[in-house]
């Protein structure tokens, strides 16, 4: 057994773990990281760069299929699903790699092992031959979540799976049941549609990525047809039972649905259980996630806890950003949590990002609003893409000007969430936002265009 003394004792090494204990070396704290799995956490090994790394392999498969609109002629073109996994796990260690070497320039004690909260200030690890027994005035938590698995569905890691293990399947399945239509179901979806899976998305909600603008949700939903995936909302999945290597779900109309896997993305789940909060008395929700304030300190004083196991926003970013909240108020630099101007990104085809109040939203609210929209169809830098679905919509406050929200779907919206969210997070004006000149030809030009639609003055509508 060994004793350490440190400023700072981070639990889970995920995006908001170890950006958390990046920022409190940064700002002089002495701090150890425990982990039990991977650096990086879900969000690195098993979530967002590896759907990303097969979303680029997925789009060079579909840009490959229309390069004779380009006038590229390249007629033997496929897609070796084996390859892009290889592409995928190389790109995933290279970063964990990073990881690693950030935490260590940082000075930070990284211990493998599964951690524990047995008092205020003390951790207890188990590592593979004894324990760790961590001893540090303040303890941030970041364990994280995991996917919902429902029983009735029948989980068992190979017919029936989680994003986990679909991001490491060795072949395309012939046919695959989705079960869910949020924001993995979907983004999978589109993955294995294009690379030759026959596909069915069901979700017991009225449309798919039910949380968006409804003009972008019907926009992906439309999108998932043409692409050739079957959508079932507003049904309800009874069970799912496996026979001969095949499941069949059951719907509560009756209907039953074949595939040879189903992979479940009904939502995630805070890891909270286990690691001694009960014993500390640290409050947890009824959905155990672990209840903090805005400068992220549980009820504990000196405790803290960020990302996923808060379960505020589940985005990676969302964890960092908290993890640095945490870091700086540890170090007595006091700063809140403003989850005012949090942007999302989808990676389906197309793209969907989004920033502050959509127009279902402020409708419930009673606001009074003026909406502006563009379509990329009349956007010139969108066209010589060869990718005009889509389109961007402004949500303004009528009476004061103000931006409420910027809402997009198409060709790389992702990379032009950025602006928006500053002009959200800053309260500015409609008029403010058009004054900006927006460099031409760029797909940018479509965010002030549909901002000059809130008045009426778009030029090329």
């Amino acid at each position: 057994m060994f004793v350490f003394e440190f400023d700072v004792a981070v639990l889970g090494g995920g995006p908001g773990g170890y950006v958390a204990a990046i920022r409190a070396a940064q700002l002089g704290k002495s701090v150890c990281l425990v982990e039990k799995d991977l650096l990086g956490g879900t969000c690195l090994n098993r979530g967002c760069i590896p759907t990303k790394s097969l979303v680029a392999g997925m789009e060079a498969f579909m840009l490959a299929q229309r390069l004779e609109e380009f006038g590229v002629e390249a007629p033997h073109v496929s897609a070796n699903f084996a390859k892009m996994i290889a592409r995928k796990n190389k790109i995933v260690s290279r970063l964990r790699a990073g990881v690693k070497f950030l935490l260590k320039r940082g000075k930070i004690k990284v211990v493998k092992g599964t951690g524990r909260l047995v008092a205020p200030g003390r951790i207890t690890v188990d590592l593979e031959e004894g324990f760790d027994d961590i001893r540090a005035e303040n303890i941030i938590i970041a364990t994280g979540s995991r996917p919902l698995v429902f029983p009735a569905f029948g989980y068992n890691g190979d017919t029936v799976i989680t994003s986990s293990e679909a991001l490491d399947l060795e072949e395309v399945p012939e046919s695959l049941l989705v079960v869910g239509g949020g924001v993995i179901g979907c983004e999978l979806a589109f993955i294995f549609t294009c690379l030759g899976s026959k596909v069915t998305v069901v979700d017991i909600m009225p449309t798919v990525l039910p949380m968006e603008d409804p003009d972008i949700s019907k926009t992906i939903q439309a999108s998932l047809r043409k692409h050739g995936v079957n959508v079932k909302c507003g049904v309800k999945i009874e069970r799912i039972e496996e026979n001969n290597r095949e499941i069949t779900a059951i719907l509560d109309s009756g209907e039953q649905l074949v595939a040879k896997k189903a992979l479940l993305s009904v939502g995630r789940r805070a890891n909270s259980e286990g690691i001694g909060l009960e014993e500390l008395g640290v409050e947890v929700n009824e959905r155990g996630e672990i209840v903090v304030n805005e400068e992220m300190v549980t009820n504990i004083p000196n405790i803290y806890a960020i990302g996923d196991a808060v379960g505020n926003i589940m985005l990676a970013h969302v964890a960092s950003a908290e993890g640095i909240v945490a870091a700086h108020n540890i170090a007595g630099d006091k700063r809140c949590m403003d989850y005012s101007a949090v942007p999302s990104a989808i990676f389906t085809r197309p793209e969907v990002a989004g920033v502050g109040l959509n127009e279902g939203q402020a409708k419930e609210q009673g606001l009074e609003v003026k909406i502006g929209k563009f379509p990329f169809m009349a956007s010139g830098k969108a066209l010589a893409m060869g990718q005009t679905d889509g389109f961007v919509k402004v949500i303004a406050d009528a009476s004061s000007d103000v931006i409420l929200g910027v809402h997009m779907v198409g060709p790389s919206v992702t990379e032009l969430i950025p602006e928006p969210t500053a002009a959200v997070r800053t309260q500015m004006t409609v008029r403010e936002f058009t004054n900006t000149i927006h460099a031409h030809p760029t797909l940018a030009e479509a965010l002030v265009e549909a901002a000059e639609a809130v008045h009426g003055k778009s030029i090329h509508i």
